[in-house]
């Protein structure tokens, strides 16, 4: 590139990560379970968090969106932005960043409400809709982004509890993109679901990364490799390696990973 080229703001904005994460540490009360985490996650593609069981990956996905503020023993330094921006600034509206940082968890949570209002809920929270033709189209588009419209769409008045546990997921998925958030966090979304229900998620998953960042946390190293495009792999709180998924699952540069990977440990 000459002097005299310049980078668009487009591209800059290509360049430059979603999501950074500097020296975080959290501790419980007097228990530390990270360790001066570092990463980068990139825009609209998929990050998945790996490692044993107990080894702090889902309790870095709660402090992307600040979860773990809920918890009173919780106690989290360092620095992460969101476009460039500390998540953790006291000036930040808590309410605001969950609204742009998405979440779907483990086990399908549908609100015993239908499926309908399932969805239309954090628009109307948000006031994100002028009228009821618009609430109407917003429910309809997020169902749509789900893949679950053509199953649902004869029965919105009916309880979203009702659903399959897939399509209980799915609702989920489509009521935290309804409120046009920037980045889907999901907490093992599949671990309670059957290998057919899995298969849609991860579909749509794909699907899903044209538009947004997600993070997943899952504890199947198979699923990783099949969604993700950038892994993490965390170890008794430390982030171990981090790297493109192809390459951290073919050529793994720390024995721990390596270790993990091929059944050693975990």
């Amino acid at each position: 590139m000459t002097a005299h080229e310049k980078i668009s703001p487009v591209e800059i904005q290509q360049e430059t990560p979603k999501i950074t994460a500097r020296n975080v540490c959290v501790s419980y009360g007097n228990h530390q379970v990270l360790h001066d985490i570092e990463l980068d996650i990139p825009r609209r593609k998929v990050t998945a968090l790996i490692g044993p069981s107990g080894c702090g990956k889902t309790t870095f996905l709660r402090c992307i969106n600040r979860m773990n503020d809920l918890i009173p023993s919780c106690r989290v330094t360092g620095n992460i932005t969101l476009d460039g921006a500390n998540v953790y600034d006291t000036a930040v509206d808590v309410e605001v960043l969950r609204r742009r940082i998405g979440m779907v968890f483990q086990k399908p949570n549908p609100f015993p409400k239908t499926i309908y209002e399932n969805v239309a809920y954090g628009i109307k929270l948000h006031g994100l809709s002028s009228d009821k033709a618009d609430l109407d189209r917003r429910v309809e588009k997020s169902l749509r982004r789900a893949g679950l419209w053509d199953e649902v769409s004869n029965r919105l008045e009916t309880s979203g509890t009702g659903l399959s546990g897939g399509q209980q997921q799915r609702l989920c998925i489509a009521r935290a993109i309804a409120i046009e958030p920037d980045v889907i966090l999901m907490d093992e979304p599949c671990s309670a679901l059957d290998p057919i229900a899995t298969a849609r998620i991860e579909e749509l998953i794909h699907e899903l990364k044209e538009k947004y960042t997600i993070v997943i946390v899952t504890h199947s190293m198979q699923q990783a490799a099949r969604v993700s495009d950038y892994t993490a792999f965390f170890h008794l709180g430390d982030l171990v390696e981090k790297g493109e998924t192809e390459s951290l699952f073919t050529h793994p540069k720390d024995e721990r990973t390596e270790a993990y990977i091929t059944g050693r440990i975990g």
